[in-house]
């Protein structure tokens, strides 16, 4: 591509984006003026109309829109090609800005955060708990923590760690109302529940290993908060099916009673999603990585 095949493309990109000459002038520091001419000169040796004006809005004909797409794939190939180089000398630098759930984010995901930003002083993080799912690209997020089974999407996913799931119930509720045997013995039982009416379990019928059977369960309690369930089967109220973190020290002092062994599910994955089409910065791959080397 020539010298002159280059000029106005990114003052149309810049216009395109932003939907007005002014904040596109804004973005390139160059005066309103220039953007407008570049823009007009594109238009001329192209021999067609990009851009739709009114004196409100600048809005892109149809011809401009299929330019643009072009165009901006030109140019974040550019810039990515120009980032791979600077990255592979520069000191990891900036914001990143992550989602994750709230228990296991707090327990995990921030400690290490923590122990990240000590090591590399220069980046900035900022972290959203959060237990909905957030859009990554709509909200600006660099990377999300998701637990468990991935729904299908767009984004890339890393296995970063692993988690296993427990059903357990104190002393005190296994004296006065014994254990379950099978999984059939459930609807005898007080199943404490948590966002979800059915608990899961692996499936000895399935040829599958990683296949997990849904029982339908019931209790006097339904509780979106994990601690909140620790909470009730500590007091003996009824069987809980919690991942280890936030069971297995109560576990290990004999305060509940794993239940069900033959029957407990394969761990499953904990997963760092990030955009497929957006650049992966240095800091977050970095981040990624730190994770994956640290969590348990």
């Amino acid at each position: 591509m020539s010298t002159m095949q280059w000029q106005g493309i990114c003052e149309f990109t810049a216009v395109a984006e932003s939907g007005n000459f002014t904040q596109a002038a804004k973005k390139l520091l160059i005066s309103t003026a220039q953007v407008s001419r570049q823009v007009s000169e594109l238009e001329q040796r192209l021999n067609t109309k990009l851009f739709y004006r009114t004196t409100r809005k600048v809005t892109l004909t149809e011809e401009g829109q299929l330019f643009y797409q072009q165009c901006r794939g030109i140019l974040d190939r550019l810039e990515n090609a120009e980032r791979s180089l600077t990255n592979l000398q520069s000191t990891p630098q900036g914001k990143i800005k992550i989602s994750a759930p709230v228990t296991y984010g707090e327990r995990h995901i921030i400690p290490l955060i923590n122990q990240f930003l000590i090591q590399y002083p220069q980046v900035e993080i900022e972290v959203q708990l959060s237990n909905q799912r957030i859009n990554l690209i709509e909200e600006g997020y660099d990377l999300a923590i998701r637990l468990g089974q991935l729904d299908d999407s767009s984004l890339i996913a890393k296995r970063i760690s692993s988690r296993q799931h427990f059903l357990c119930a104190s002393p005190s509720y296994i004296e006065q109302h014994g254990k379950p045997e099978i999984i059939n013995d459930l609807k005898h039982h007080n199943c404490l529940l948590g966002s979800a009416d059915f608990w899961l379990f692996s499936d000895p019928k399935s040829k599958d290993q990683q296949s997990d059977k849904k029982i339908r369960v019931t209790g006097s309690l339904r509780c979106n908060s994990g601690l909140g369930l620790v909470d009730a089967a500590l007091k003996g109220i009824g069987i809980v099916q919690l991942p280890e973190y936030y069971i297995s020290e109560h576990i290990n002092k004999g305060e509940l009673i794993t239940l069900l062994e033959q029957q407990q599910r394969e761990q499953e994955g904990i997963w760092a999603l990030y955009p497929q089409n957006k650049y992966l910065a240095s800091k977050v791959r970095l981040l990624i990585d730190f994770l994956q080397d640290n969590l348990n």
